[in-house]
């Protein structure tokens, strides 16, 4: 069975900005400028939060298979590097592919 992939945002936080913004939204009638703006801010936040994710993300990618470097050069090591690596890769892809989907 594949892994769950994890969401870019905690749901909770997923919630609380989704609320947010349906809240703007729904005050576009009595309050077309204060509504725009704030929905203006959700999405500042939101893609803060994302590019925040994206980044902690890579940077445990980028460890998972740089960690790979320091081990010692034996058959078994090649072999575990190699998965290791194989592992990073398809970590990568499915992250690139998400990103592409959006």
């Amino acid at each position: 069975m594949p892994e769950a992939t994890p969401p870019l945002l905690p749901h909770e936080e997923s919630d609380k900005l989704t609320e947010r913004l349906q809240h703007a939204v729904s005050g576009f009638v009595d309050g077309p400028r204060a509504s725009v703006e704030e929905v203006d801010r959700v999405v500042e936040e939101i893609t803060g939060r994302v590019t925040d994710s994206l980044t902690q993300r890579r940077r445990t990618l980028r460890r998972t298979w740089q960690s790979t470097e320091e081990a010692q050069p034996t058959a078994t090591a090649a072999t575990a590097d190699t998965e290791q690596l194989r592992l990073a890769l398809r970590d990568y892809r499915e992250l690139a592919e998400r990103l592409l989907r959006i």
